[in-house]
């Protein structure tokens, strides 16, 4: 689903809201999610997941196609973990494809 699909969903199931004051409503809250990361902060959505930055530290790497060794900077980059409610609702959803029938 893209951001698209998302705010017509959400538009179709509140009729009474504008489609365009749900996509103001959606970018705000995605604006606000991305701000709270670039200050550090720690973003919870009970029963959705939590949004969080890891740093990851300088290091050596590779070149694939030449092997050379070359410098790679400290990064932070976005990191999400899903909450409990979500994590099972997506295993009683989808039972295990590998389990015998």
């Amino acid at each position: 689903m893209i951001k698209s699909e998302l705010v017509q969903r959400i538009a179709e199931h509140n009729p009474h809201l504008y489609q365009r004051d749900v996509e103001n409503i959606v970018n705000a809250i995605l604006e606000e999610i991305v701000a709270a990361l670039a200050r550090g902060d720690r973003v919870e959505l009970r029963g959705f997941g939590a949004f969080s930055v890891k740093h990851r530290p300088a290091r050596a790497g590779r070149n694939p196609r030449t092997g050379a060794h070359v410098p790679v900077d400290q990064k932070s980059v976005p990191f999400f973990k899903t909450g409990k409610e979500m994590r099972e609702r997506l295993n009683r959803d989808n039972p295990d494809p590998g389990a015998a029938d």
